[in-house]
């Protein structure tokens, strides 16, 4: 029998209605001659679910909590449960989609079933359909269980002979035997029952009434008391673009994406005419992989740090906004312990989605510093990937919201794009669309100072007269 660790323990006993513990990912697959339809998607799945074993497991808790759940096989798992159906209504738009994955991603998993979703949407303009990949918290690790979109997508269009074995589920064990299994494993691993008991008191002090500060963030625009409901926005940019920004003005790609979101929340703030002074700041949480062992390991060759970042959204002046995040981040490329963009886009299949879930688990296990934003920005492959010989087009990470967070960004680059997934609390970010309007407008500012300073003439050389 496997344990949850406290973390996902946490995770498990922190899920409500208002703060589902849940990462997706949503894919948009191109039309082709091989349409993905319901069958073969489920198909694909039974193929490949041997893989990950932990999507047909259930957690169940130890009798008296003297020790974290156990995953135990769902002796009536039954996969139609998980893979579902959904289709929007003509003709398709983007808005609608939007408007649809906000809802889904609202929506909590069901405790007593293996913990993850999957939607086919169908009906998108031009042919397209849609998946997302809904997963909890505590279920995808990076370490014992990757994310079900790794698994799913890969790099070849053609049909690939996956070794499958028929399933048998081991019957659950009695109460008496989980108990006696936790109090011998207590005694062997005194370190980790001290772990548990903190979290117990954790969930005691959670039921208590509260008495002065709460020790959450600063109320801000970015700070709510969140709701049952979310919303969904989406944003593609050009990677060469970003690429050409920092090869003039410095620094990596990954700076040049916080500098236009601070951008973008500086312009969104200025539409809701909110207060922006020089001093204005917000304090976002940034997972980055690293070499070290101070971080979340995972299975894929680093660990994932979270890294507090103060986005200099006060700054009015585009290019000298992207000095400042490049200077903020400068320690961080000089330890040596940061691992290089193109080695985490190398990894096989689609690995930027379990480092989107990683990245989420070190922001809520480092709820603790105060940051007011999470952001994931994980570099996917350049090529093509394809699900079951279809082709993907675009890919938008989806964060979960936690604490009084209204706002969290995932940012994958894939396929020459990088893709904006913005995941906002539904009645205090009513514009999440102007927000990812806002974003691009940054960008591209910083493409215009660009073109302005390769036309501009070279310092210490006057112009030819006229004649």
């Amino acid at each position: 029998m496997q344990r949850l660790s406290p973390l996902d323990a946490m995770f498990l006993h922190q899920d409500s209605p208002t703060v589902p513990r849940q990462v997706a990912s949503l894919a948009i697959l191109e039309p082709g001659d091989q349409l993905l339809d319901y069958d073969r998607l489920i198909h694909v799945i039974n193929e490949r679910i041997d893989l990950v074993p932990r999507y047909r497991q259930i957690p169940r808790s130890v009798p008296g909590a003297f020790g974290t759940p156990v995953w135990l096989d769902d002796e009536n798992f039954d996969i139609s449960l998980h893979v579902r159906r959904s289709a929007l209504p003509r003709p398709g738009t983007t808005d609608a989609l939007h408007e649809l994955v906000g809802r889904l991603i609202a929506r909590r998993l069901d405790l007593d079933r293996p913990l993850w979703e999957l939607y086919l949407i169908e009906g998108l303009e031009g042919g397209r359909v849609a998946l997302l990949f809904k997963s909890h918290q505590a279920l995808v690790d990076g370490s014992e269980t990757v994310d079900l979109a790794q698994v799913l997508l890969e790099e070849t269009a053609h049909d690939r002979d996956i070794p499958h074995e028929e399933w048998n589920p081991r019957s659950e064990p009695h109460a008496a035997e989980l108990l006696v299994n936790t109090v011998s494993r207590n005694v062997r691993h005194p370190a980790e029952a001290l772990r548990v008991t903190e979290l117990n008191l954790g969930r005691l002090a959670r039921k208590l009434p509260v008495i002065g500060s709460d020790g959450q963030t600063p109320s801000s625009v970015l700070s709510t008391q969140l709701s049952r409901h979310r919303r969904f926005a989406s944003l593609a940019v050009s990677l060469s673009d970003l690429r050409r920004i920092r090869e003039e003005h410095g620094g990596t790609v990954n700076d040049v994406i916080l500098a236009c979101i601070a951008g973008g929340i500086r312009g969104w703030m200025l539409t809701r005419a909110e207060p922006v002074t020089a001093k204005t700041s917000f304090r976002a949480m940034v997972p980055m992989s690293v070499v070290a062992k101070d971080g979340l390991p995972t299975s894929l060759g680093s660990q994932v740090r979270g890294h507090l970042l103060s986005l200099p959204v006060g700054e009015s002046n585009p290019v000298v906004r992207l000095h400042q995040v490049s200077y903020a981040l400068k320690d961080h490329r000089e330890t040596g312990s940061a691992v290089a963009a193109n080695k985490l886009a190398s990894l096989p299949g689609f690995a930027t989605s379990t480092f989107h879930a990683v990245g989420a688990r070190v922001a809520d296990a480092e709820a603790g510093r105060g940051h007011q934003i999470v952001i994931t920005n994980v570099p996917g492959p350049q090529d093509a990937l394809y699900l079951a010989g279809t082709a993907v087009a675009e890919v938008y990470p989806c964060i979960p919201l936690s604490g009084k967070r209204a706002v969290a960004i995932g940012v994958t680059s894939y396929h020459g794009q990088v893709f904006f997934g913005i995941v906002a609390d539904r009645d205090a970010v009513p514009d999440v669309d102007v927000l990812a309007q806002c974003i691009e407008d940054a960008l591209a500012e910083l493409v215009v100072s660009v073109d302005d300073r390769r036309t501009r003439a070279p310092r210490g050389r006057q112009r030819p007269a006229r004649s």
